[in-house]
């Protein structure tokens, strides 16, 4: 394989006519809104000489997801400063040093730090992990909590050897099936914590004994994601069972629905996408974005609220920019699918097109929609890399 530095990405938005000074100008625009714009535009607020935390606009807190991603964010525009003032807080306020999540991050706390729940969400474990090793990879290794590449160690060694060895707690993957869970000890997965572009990675740089379960778990992934993407419709449930299919049983928790296409499920097809880019590997999977994409190009008003087979329920998505920017990173499928159809082609330019005239979401509800956006147009623009 090319060694990472070789590996070329294509600029989708020059190849649809943008010239690279309005494509960097654009991007440094929507770095600045999002950390350092107003109240009502920004969602990073530093704290003090050295550390600092991205909101939850529309749930005022600070969570795992947006924590890891701002850190790839971060990493990814080569800002040092913002991406360990984020490590920093996290370790500071997220981490639990004890009891049964014991080396995992608390999923929510308040702006102040003090934490909201006791339990982790493991798309954040994953985020922080990967956004670490790229870290060390792109400005070396400090000391301490700075040590990034140890700290992504020590985080993937808890997800899948707590409970090992007299440690306490349970593992973030179910170790029999490679299949990593909601929660730690759940019995059902979510679809859009399925990265097996990630895992790739892991494979190469987690502990040596580790990188076999790394390697056989993107493989796993990716055959899952083609099971829980509807073979019409390319949607995914929010929750899903081991085999794909949507996960309607009550939890004790909630009584909120997570069977349909709504909220968590709109980053599968930007995940593929991004796998697509980076490893280009098959396992039928890759087609789910087109799917969507041609799915909502057919309905006149494609923002609602969805089961996967297409019914629409009729309601206005929660998250509509967020909606649209991971449909539109899904358009890495088929540009990197050297099978994929001329108007399969065309049409995923069409989405990279529509990304570009969105602007970034406004209000309380901007947080999950501008993180997706920011991940779409970094991928999009060829700025999504393995470091």
């Amino acid at each position: 394989m090319e060694s990472w530095g070789e590996k070329k990405y294509r600029n989708l938005f020059e190849e649809a006519g943008h010239t690279q000074k309005e494509i960097t100008e654009r991007l440094e625009e929507i770095w600045h809104t999002f950390f350092y714009g107003t109240e009502e535009e920004r969602i990073y607020h530093p704290v003090g000489d050295d550390m600092g935390y991205l909101e939850d606009t529309g749930n005022h807190d600070a969570r795992t997801e947006g924590m890891s991603y701002g850190m790839m964010i971060c990493v990814q525009m080569d800002k040092k400063e913002e991406f360990d003032r984020i490590w920093k807080w996290a370790c500071t306020y997220m981490w639990m040093e004890d009891g049964e999540n014991e080396g995992y991050f608390a999923w929510s706390c308040a702006t102040d730090g003090s934490k909201n729940a006791t339990g982790p969400a493991p798309d954040g474990e994953e985020f922080f992990a990967m956004a670490l090793f790229f870290a060390s990879h792109r400005w070396g290794d400090g000391e301490g909590i700075f040590c990034y590449s140890e700290q992504a160690k020590k985080i993937l060694w808890a997800c899948i050897h707590k409970g090992q060895d007299g440690r306490c707690g349970t593992t973030m993957w179910n170790l029999a099936n490679k299949q990593i869970l909601f929660v730690p000890g759940s019995d059902y997965t979510d679809p859009s914590y399925h990265l097996p572009h990630f895992y790739e990675l892991f494979a190469l740089w987690a502990d040596e004994e580790d990188r076999p379960f790394f390697k056989e778990a993107a493989q796993v992934s990716r055959k899952y994601l083609k099971a829980s993407t509807h073979p019409v419709t390319g949607m995914s449930a929010e929750y899903a069972e081991f085999d794909g299919r949507p996960m309607s049983r009550p939890l004790p928790w909630t009584k909120d629905r997570h069977d349909w296409f709504y909220s968590d499920a709109y980053r599968t097809a930007a995940n593929i996408g991004l796998d697509m880019c980076w490893f280009g590997i098959k396992e039928g999977q890759e087609k789910a974005p087109v799917r969507l994409q041609s799915f909502l190009e057919e309905q006149s008003d494609p923002y609602q609220i969805y089961e996967i087979d297409g019914t629409c329920l009729h309601q206005r998505a929660l998250h509509p920019v967020g909606m649209m920017a991971s449909t539109a990173q899904g358009s890495l499928s088929a540009i990197y699918d050297g099978e994929a159809s001329a108007p399969e082609k065309e049409m995923a330019m069409r989405w990279v097109r529509r990304l570009w005239q969105e602007p970034l979401r406004q209000g309380e509800r901007r947080y999950y929609d501008n993180c997706l956006y920011f991940f779409a147009f970094l991928a999009l623009s060829g700025n999504y890399r393995i470091w």
